[in-house]
Order: C-alpha cells, then sequence, then structure tokens
C-alpha cells in the first residue's frame, strides 16, 4: 500500500487492518512522525511530538497484537492529544508561555483510557492560548493545510490541521463555544462535541469550566465513534463526569436516518449566513430526505440571549481557572485572554445571575424543542471559510462575532452533543460543514446520521494539496 493511501486511512479501517496483520503498527508508527517531520515545519500543528514514547508504544501494540490480545478499535491507533491534556512528564503549555515547563505527574483521564485502550500517542497539538480566540504571540499558529491564508479554526487548530494533513489519525479537541467544530470545519474533517459530562475533564487545562467539552476529530463519523467509546464515561477523578452507561457506539452505527425526525429551521439557518454555506445546509437536508429522514419544520429557540451573554460568561469562568497566575502575571498574557479575564473579574453577581437564568431558559426551550424531533440540522457557522484577514478584525465587529458563534456557542451553553461533518466546499477550494444536534446523551443517534450522510456523500475522503508539497 502506498503512504499516501495509509496517512489518510480512517482509524477504524487501519486498526481492522492491523488486527488481521495487515499493517504493522510500528510501520504506521513510523510513517506518521515521518510526515510529521516533512511536513509540519510549515504546518506547524504540533506544539510538542515524542518520537520515542510513541515507538515504544508502538512496538508494545504490535506485540499485545500478534498473541491476538485485542484490546478494541483504537488499538495501535497512531493519534494526538491538544496540548491542554495533561501527559505525565511530558510539558503541556496549553498555548500559554508561562506553563511551558509545566510537565504533570500523571495522565489526565482523557490520555490515561486512551492509553489503556492501545492508542499510540505522537505528541501533543498546538492551541490557542489558554484555548480561547488567539494564539499567544509568541507562538506561531497552525497554518491551514487548504490554504495558508485561511483560517485554520480555533481554539483546536492544532487537533484539526493535524488530522485534515494526516499527521495522525485522530486528535483530541475542546470546545467552549465552538473549538471543535470551527477547526473541523475549517479543516474538513469530523468533529464530535459530547454531551458536557459524557467525557471526563480531570487534567484539561479549564477555560471555562461549566462550558468545556472534551472530544474526538477525525476523518469520518465512525472514528469519533470509537474514539468517544473510550473517551466517555464515569470518573472518579471528576465528580461531574456523568455516570450515564456507555454504548457500544460502533455496534449502533450502522442503523441509518430512516425514521428519525430531523429538525430543519430554514429561517434561523440562512438568517445573516452566507450562500454557500446555506446551499450546503440545504443540500444535506435533501441527502438527508433522500436517506429516509422525516424532515420537519421548526423554529428554533431564541438564542440571542445566550450568544450575546457567552463572552462575558466565558470571562467569568476563566477568571476564577486564572486565578493563581493573574493578574499576578499579566505581562506574560496575550491580549485577547487578558482582556477576557479581565472582562470576566469586572462583572458583577448580579451580571452573572443574569447569564444563568438566560442559560436556563434557553437549555429548558430546546430540551422541549427535543420533544418533537431526534436531530436538529444547522450549518457549522455563518460564514463560509473565513480568510485570517477576516479573522484579524473579529474583535472589532460585535455582529460579526456573533454570526460566527451563532451556531456553534448555544450549544456549549446547553451541554448538547453534536458532530460536524465536511459537506461541501467553497469557491475558493476550502471546506465547509454542517451539524447535527441531539438531545443529551444521544451521541449514538449523532454517530448513526454522520455515517449515513457519509455514505452517501464523498466530502470527508477529500484531502488538501497543501499538505502534500
Amino acid at each position: 500500500m502506498a503512504p499516501e493511501a495509509l496517512h489518510y486511512m480512517e482509524l477504524v479501517e487501519l486498526t481492522r487492518r492491523m488486527h488481521a496483520k495487515e499493517i504493522s503498527p510500528v510501520e504506521a508508527t513510523r510513517a506518521e512522525l515521518d510526515r510529521i517531520a516533512m511536513l509540519d515545519k510549515s504546518l506547524r500543528s504540533y506544539a510538542l511530538v515524542t518520537p520515542e514514547a510513541a515507538l515504544e508504544q508502538a512496538r508494545q501494540a504490535e506485540a499485545e497484537i500478534s498473541r491476538n490480545e485485542i484490546k478494541g478499535p483504537l488499538h495501535g491507533a497512531p493519534i494526538a492529544v491538544k496540548d491542554l491534556c495533561w501527559t505525565a512528564g511530558v510539558a503541556t503549555a496549553a498555548g500559554m508561555t508561562i506553563h511551558r515547563d509545566f510537565r504533570p505527574d500523571e495522565d489526565a483521564t482523557v490520555v490515561r483510557k486512551l492509553r489503556a485502550a492501545g492508542a499510540i500517542i505522537l505528541g501533543k497539538l498546538q492551541l490557542t492560548e489558554g484555548a480561547f480566540a488567539d494564539h499567544h504571540p509568541k507562538i506561531p499558529p497552525p497554518v491551514n493545510p487548504w490554504n495558508a491564508a485561511h483560517w485554520p479554526g480555533a481554539s483546536s487548530s492544532g487537533s484539526g490541521v493535524a488530522t485534515a494533513a494526516g499527521l495522525c489519525y485522530a486528535s483530541l479537541g475542546s470546545d467552549t463555544g465552538g473549538s471543535i467544530r470551527f477547526p473541523s470545519a475549517a479543516n474538513g474533517v469530523t468533529g464530535l462535541k459530547p454531551t458536557w459530562g459524557r467525557v471526563s475533564r480531570y487534567g484539561v487545562f479549564e477555560l471555562a469550566a461549566t462550558l468545556d467539552h472534551i472530544g474526538p476529530m477525525a476523518r469520518s463519523a465512525a472514528d469519533t465513534a470509537a474514539m468517544l467509546g473510550v473517551i466517555a464515561g464515569r470518573d472518579e477523578k471528576d465528580p461531574t463526569a456523568s455516570l450515564e452507561p456507555v454504548p457500544d457506539y460502533l455496534a449502533r452505527i450502522d442503523g441509518g436516518i430512516r425514521g428519525l425526525r430531523i429538525g430543519v429551521d430554514v429561517e434561523w439557518n440562512r438568517r445573516g449566513t452566507d450562500a454557500t454555506m446555506v446551499r450546503a445546509v440545504n443540500d444535506a437536508t435533501e441527502i438527508a430526505r433522500q436517506l429516509g429522514g422525516e424532515i420537519r419544520e421548526v423554529k428554533v429557540p431564541d438564542p440571542s440571549a445566550v450568544i450575546a451573554d457567552w463572552v462575558l460568561h466565558c470571562g467569568i469562568e476563566t477568571a476564577v481557572a486564572h486565578e493563581a497566575t493573574y493578574p499576578a502575571r499579566k505581562s506574560e498574557y496575550g491580549p485577547a485572554l487578558a482582556g477576557l479575564i479581565d472582562a470576566g473579574r469586572a462583572a458583577s453577581a448580579m451580571d452573572y445571575q443574569k447569564i444563568l437564568l438566560h442559560r436556563h431558559d434557553f437549555s429548558g426551550r430546546l430540551r422541549a424543542l427535543f420533544e418533537t424531533i431526534d436531530l436538529l440540522l444547522i450549518p457549522a457557522q455563518a460564514f463560509a471559510s473565513p480568510t485570517m484577514a477576516d479573522m484579524a478584525t473579529l474583535g472589532e465587529d460585535p455582529e460579526k462575532l456573533a454570526a460566527l458563534l451563532r451556531y456553534t456557542c448555544p450549544f456549549d451553553v446547553s451541554g448538547s452533543p453534536t458532530i460536524t461533518l465536511p459537506c461541501g466546499f467553497t469557491p475558493a477550494g476550502t471546506p465547509i460543514a454542517c451539524q447535527f444536534v441531539a438531545p443529551h446523551f444521544r451521541e449514538e443517534i449523532l454517530f448513526r446520521a454522520g455515517k449515513a450522510y457519509q455514505n452517501a456523500t464523498d466530502w470527508h475522503h477529500r484531502h488538501p494539496a497543501l499538505a502534500e508539497k
């Protein structure tokens, strides 16, 4: 098999062949490390690569597989994790210069679970400072492999770039206002933001504790299902991790869309949304209809209050997360994260109570909507594939910021699970995406819908030419 085919193979197919002893975990890991060495100087997706540790893990996986001691669908797969997840003895900087020398003495729960499942961790992926909006001024941002002039997404930018460019088979990202979905859309990969509490946050740097979600980014719905099946579940170290049982997502993934009630709010999906994005979502709706989905016109509860609240909501919680280092080390922070924390520290208790009331109101109305539908189909963002120049002025335009957050942050506020799926390309040849949203803990429906959609389309099989230069 040619290396070009190998590095873009879906994770579940890779490990199926590994477990059949057709592909060697050591050879696949070496190939990924070689590819990182060749391409990542220009793409900058990794904050840190750990080649010796990865090869040792690969040799162990190969020995176990040779004895038919198969641990599951991740066994032998070379993956990478966002650099806000603790890794024992390995630097975990969270995109911040003040943490560049921090070496935790234990793994984050998600990392521990990935290791236990036999996944091979290639290294740590770059992110925006503290997982907020912008990269630290002293840290060069990752480069979108489809077009260097276009935004790679935030804050899981390194995760999106590395997964799209074939520098890992899947990755972990985090999402507080859209940070799994933005880079998944920007880089043409599949991203899963789980229900809040579905995945433990222990050992993961906080941005905003009640908004933060940890989830997988990969090449397909099946790959994200395999990843979530490993990292989800209770955790004695995180009392906010749900006690809900974790289904076998892969066993249920071929159920299809037929008979599912799919809600579409035509007016909300198109209001203030660019024409390219509207056409792509309309096309995805028609495909869902052809696959047997029952398309229902619905009205999404007005999210304008929670969207308007989001920056201050995030800022208040971020101020708490950074209390030990801010304002004591304010001079070492970049302007975006410092500004967020300052806003949070200046807020009053009354401000926060109003935010909470808006949150509960929207979340309750959304729960009621999901009494009538199984899924909601929406854009991933209002404007398809913005350029770096577009995003440089985002903070100066409150309406544009609200438009960016329109289809993402409301579902962080509600804690609802979503899957982001590549669904087309812009005239510039850069990818765009749509989302399915589901009720709490119904990720298996998202995987079913995602798999059915991807069986009927080939957007997720297309790869960036820049990554081959």
